[in-house]
């Protein structure tokens, strides 16, 4: 399995894991309360799971996808990042957003590069 193999599943699975947690949980409903974007959990949610099944499909059939989607959702965690910091998160509760951020960043600068 290469570090690409890596970074894909763990990134498809935990996305998969907090948009249906958008969906469904009580908790999830109150953070985005508390971030103040309550108005756009459905959205930020139906976006984590379409990347999530975005960077799957892509890694297999159209590489392009996976860009597309890897760079998507590194930009929206680079903005949940600075939700977090707009709210005076503390870093134990910022840092994720940021490494998810960078992860998604070094997916899609992987994949263009093995397109290369």
């Amino acid at each position: 399995m290469t570090i690409l193999n890596v970074l894909i599943t763990f990134c498809s699975i935990s996305f998969i894991i907090f948009g249906i947690s958008c969906f469904l949980t009580s908790y999830m409903k109150t953070e985005f309360v508390r971030y103040g974007l309550d108005k756009w959990r459905m959205l930020i949610g139906a976006l984590q799971l379409l990347g999530a099944l975005s960077l799957i499909l892509g890694y297999f059939y159209f590489p392009i996808l996976t860009i597309i989607a890897a760079t998507g959702l590194s930009i929206l965690m680079i903005l949940g990042f600075g939700v977090r910091l707009k709210i005076k998160d503390t870093a134990m509760q910022s840092v994720p957003s940021l490494f998810y951020a960078l992860i998604n960043a070094g997916i899609a600068i992987i994949e263009l590069n093995r397109l290369h």
